[in-house]
């Protein structure tokens, strides 16, 4: 018999709250009394429009941003209990900032993709096989492998700068708009790979978008931010049936759900509860006597 992972809290975000400029006209609380938990082995998306505060809290993660207030917990330890080892996290909390590809700048991609795991200190053995497991969750060859970096299309250079997070193996991958920009082929090559590495890892993966579509599709649960507080949480189902209330808060629910919602009040007997295209494929297919 097979044994049961028991999902486990990877981070635990303890009241915390954040200001910008405080004590100044500019003063804007990013954070206000925040409690949640990510667990691993597993995609978490965290929506909000902007200036929910989304990208402050994923920041604090790994330790770039501290909490004014409330506490951070890493395996259930406080990542600012001793400041001086706050390095130590930034390897097991990978983050992913947005347009990752202008932070490339070694000769070639391979050696791009090393330059974390050769910080870490491993061997040259180790160093190789992380290059080419991380290429590989992305989708780059040996011939990408070989190439500058700026020799590389948009999306490949997003999908190289993604693996040399990987390669250092974070327990946490955080992601804040990995596929902005890009057409459709190279956001599911993003997306599938971030996939592949939490399956092979089990780490708990966090994806901050603005692409519902993409929410829906690659998340097994969802956080949703308004006005510096956590507003909704839960997997994607909850999340989406409560249509009104992400839109009383600027958000929206993917295209597709309109669209069968619309079939639905107009007698086509589909679900109201469809939320990503193959679902609905799927979905029609099956009313309509087609085979897939």
């Amino acid at each position: 018999m097979t044994p049961v992972r028991i999902k486990m809290s990877k981070i635990t975000v303890e009241n915390v709250s954040y200001v910008y400029s405080a004590g100044t006209p500019f003063e804007v609380k990013a954070l206000d009394d925040i409690n949640l938990s990510i667990e691993e082995n597993r995609i978490t998306g965290i929506i909000g429009h902007t200036g929910s505060g989304k990208s402050t809290l994923v920041q604090m993660f790994n330790g770039l941003v501290r909490p004014d207030e409330g506490r951070i917990l890493l395996d259930g330890a406080d990542i600012w209990e001793n400041p001086k080892e706050i390095g130590k996290v930034r390897f097991k909390v990978g983050l992913v900032m947005q347009y990752p590809e202008y932070q490339l700048f070694e000769e070639t991609v391979k050696a791009d993709i090393a330059f974390g795991p050769k910080n870490m200190g491993l061997d040259e053995d180790e160093i190789k096989n992380r290059v080419s497991e991380c290429a590989g969750f992305v989708g780059l060859g040996q011939n990408e492998l070989d190439k500058s970096p700026f020799d590389l299309s948009g999306g490949q250079k997003r999908r190289a700068a993604i693996a040399g997070v990987m390669a250092m193996k974070p327990e946490v991958l955080v992601l804040d708009e990995p596929a902005a920009g890009l057409d459709p082929a190279g956001r599911a090559s993003i997306f599938d790979g971030i996939v592949k590495y939490k399956n092979s890892t089990g780490a708990a993966v966090i994806i901050v978008s603005h692409s519902m579509e993409d929410m829906a599709k690659y998340c097994d649960y969802l956080i949703v931010m308004a006005d510096a507080k956590v507003f909704m949480t839960g997997d994607r189902d909850t999340v989406f049936s409560n249509s009104s209330q992400l839109e009383n808060i600027g958000l929206d629910i993917p295209q597709i759900t309109k669209v069968m919602t619309l079939l639905c009040e107009a007698g086509v007997n589909v679900s109201k509860s469809i939320y990503t295209v193959e679902d609905a494929e799927r979905a029609l297919l099956k009313l309509f006597g087609g085979v897939r």
